[in-house]
Parts: structure tokens; sequence; C-alpha cells
């Protein structure tokens, strides 16, 4: 199956043209303007029209309606044709999908979660065997640099990483950092369309996933 994948367009993607055919297409989180309920509408229903057979969302950190709004109410407004993860997964011809819009402290944005203990609670829910993982931010050390050497990617998801190796890691949060990373178990994709100054900048990432 040939995916498509993306992440951080801040409430740009109507600046979207021409995106490649692809089986399933991916949105990392950070999908909204400013967290409001109508940007995110707004994404869901342009998101809800594109010609894919299958399309999977997360939130991000600057989309505060999925975390502020009732459980009930994010499922009544999801449009039908669209994969909402939230902690939870999906198994699309066989491959094991899991998202979280999860992200370490950073000031006080949606889904942000102290490091340590209260973070790896939602680690753990990821299941072993999970082929593809999308969240919203980046583990540490990979695709994480925010300049002078700093990384702000969580210690706490790289740890389980090591324990499931999924195929493929897809996330953004890091602008500046856009780009893959192929290891010997997990090809990491930041998918970043904005860059730091929040002008898109880059292409979706594509890539096939062969199901033996």
């Amino acid at each position: 199956m040939k995916f498509l994948c993306l992440s951080d367009t801040h409430g740009k993607h109507r600046v979207l043209r021409n995106l490649p055919h692809a089986d399933v297409i991916i949105h990392a989180g950070d999908l909204s303007r400013d967290g409001s309920e109508r940007s995110c509408m707004d994404f869901m229903n342009w998101l809800s029209k594109l010609d894919y057979e299958h399309k999977i969302f997360i939130a991000g950190n600057h989309d505060f309606f999925f975390e502020e709004a009732s459980v009930q109410y994010v499922r009544k407004v999801v449009p039908e044709n669209l994969v909402y993860l939230n902690d939870s997964g999906v198994n699309i011809n066989g491959i094991n999908i899991w998202g979280s819009p999860v992200t370490p402290r950073f000031f006080d944005w949606a889904f942000n979660r102290d490091r340590g203990k209260v973070i790896d609670k939602h680690w753990k829910l990821i299941p072993a065997k999970t082929d593809i993982l999308v969240t919203h931010g980046p583990p540490m050390g990979i695709l994480d640099d925010v300049g002078l050497s700093d990384h702000a990617g969580c210690a706490d998801l790289l740890r389980h990483l090591k324990r499931i190796k999924p195929k493929f890691h897809i996330f953004g949060h890091i602008h500046g950092s856009y780009g893959r990373l192929e290891t010997p178990n997990t090809q990491y994709i930041n998918a970043s369309i904005v860059d730091d100054n929040y002008d898109v900048k880059n292409t979706a990432l594509e890539f096939t996933f062969i199901n033996y």
C-alpha cells in the first residue's frame, strides 16, 4: 500500500495543491491555525473531500479543540470517512496503525504531558504489534533538532520504540527537522509542512508498506 504523510499544516492546508496519489493519507497533527473548533472543522472538511481511500489524522499541541471538547462531541463532528486517532489504533488491510497527539510539556499547550511517569502512561498503551506509529512529536535524538545541538524529542517514547520496532514512525512538531531517517528497524519521517517561520516550504512525504 502507498502512504502519503504530512504534518504541521497550521491552517494552511488549502494552500496544498496536487497532492500525490496514495491509498492512505496520514496527518500527524497541528492541523489548525488557532486551535479553535472552526479552524479544526475547516481542516476536517478539507481532508474529508480529498480523493484517498483511507484518511487518518491525529491532533497536535496547537489543536486545543480536540482536547477541550468532550469525546462524544468530537466523535459526532468528525466526518464519517475520516479516522481520528487519540491513543487509539486502526487496522487497514492487515496493517496496524496507532496514533497519539501527546508531546512532552512545553509551557501549556494542548495534549502536553510531563516527562517521566505521566507521559509514559500514554506510550505504554502502544501495542507491541504496531506497524505504523503516528505521534505528533518525535522521539529523543531523531529529527528533533531545535538548534545549537538541542533536542526536543521524548526519551520515554524512544525507549518504547526500541521495544515495539514499528516499520514506520510518522511525526512532525519540530518544523526545522523535516525529512527522513532510516534505521535497521524503523524509518522515521518528520513530515512537517511549514518551516520555523510557519511558511509552507515542504512537501508531503510518501512511502510504500509491503505487508507480507
